[in-house]
């Protein structure tokens, strides 16, 4: 059958699948087993025949869809809350892998541009963390202990005000890809720089390796979770940029719904990073050295793994469990 002819001879039917997994017409967990078996059935014989064609992609998505809206609506034994976390958004994460690939490059990008600035520009640090800051933390420098800063307040005090700025960071990466993804990359681009400086800073102050200690106890997390719900944002403005086969509204209704749920997977860790800045690292460079470090490790192997290791796994399970034809 030639390509058109599959695709008119389907089309009707492929709708009426989108209507489903969109929400404008109401179907039951079985008939939604059908659909999808449907679905898989037509994505075969497009894969089979039509390998290059742009209906395959059409078709993939709207299984790997489907398949979210099957198992959200049927009945499961687990608890909602954890069957999102544990499940739905390593699915989505998988679905998105490449806005996360991208995230980190920028990031990786943009903190090198930091450093190189900071390195040969002796003002650049100031023009960006400003000369309070920079001073501070010069004299606590002196007094040796270059991340003093930390305990300017109290623990608890610290740890609302810090963890309220850390989403409201998240939440800035996040929404200003509505702006096609471009309000995301500048203010990526400027919290990168910012690190940059700010480490190097540290570096040309030869308490490069203390300030490890005291930064990354918290850093590991906030850090890594800003690049994540940087590619929350990307996703948000490619929904819009690169609409595919649908309309550009529903894209970006489906890639707000997908994004907004990897932002709201950051919040715990962003939660407990802002714990840990209040109550941990204030006493980063009192606390033996093998703690400080098992603390960097461990808290960065856990959300290094959540993001980049277990969506890999789940994606692979769930693959095993769907029917064969």
């Amino acid at each position: 059958m030639r390509e058109v002819a599959f695709i008119k001879q389907n089309k009707e039917k492929w709708l009426d699948f989108e209507q489903a997994i969109f929400g404008k017409s109401k179907k039951n967990p079985d008939e939604m087993a059908s659909l999808y078996v449907h679905l898989i059935n037509d994505l075969s014989y497009a894969q089979t025949y039509y390998p290059k064609s742009k209906i395959v992609t059409y078709l993939n998505y709207l299984a790997s869809q489907l398949y979210q809206k099957i198992y959200k609506t049927k009945r499961v034994e687990k608890n909602r809350f954890l069957a999102f976390f544990i499940t739905e958004v390593p699915l989505i994460v998988y679905q998105y892998r490449r806005y996360v690939l991208y995230a980190f490059l920028l990031f990786f990008c943009f903190l090198t541009i930091g450093v190189v600035s900071a390195k040969y520009d002796s003002q650049f640090v100031r023009s960006i963390l400003g000369d309070g800051y920079v001073n501070e933390t010069l004299e606590n420098i002196k007094d040796g202990n270059p991340v003093a800063i930390y305990k300017s307040s109290g623990s608890l005090q610290s740890f609302i005000g810090i963890t309220l700025h850390n989403i409201e960071v998240g939440v800035k990466s996040y929404i200003y890809g509505i702006f096609l993804g471009f309000g995301t990359f500048f203010y990526l681009f400027y919290n990168c720089i910012m690190l940059g400086s700010f480490q190097y800073f540290f570096y040309e102050q030869n308490v490069f390796w203390e300030s490890v200690r005291g930064i990354w106890i918290h850093g590991s997390m906030e850090i890594f979770a800003m690049i994540i719900e940087a590619g929350c944002g990307l996703i948000l403005g490619a929904s819009i940029l690169f609409p595919r086969t649908f309309s550009r509204i529903n894209s970006l209704k489906i890639g707000f719904k997908n994004s907004f749920k990897i932002f709201l997977s950051t919040l715990p860790f962003t939660i407990a990073a802002g714990f840990l800045e209040g109550f941990v690292t204030r006493y980063a460079l009192e606390m033996p050295k093998w703690l400080g470090i098992s603390i960097i490790l461990s808290t960065l192997s856990l959300i290094s793994f959540y993001y980049l290791v277990y969506p890999f796994l789940v994606h692979r399970k769930q693959n095993k469990n769907q029917p064969t034809l």
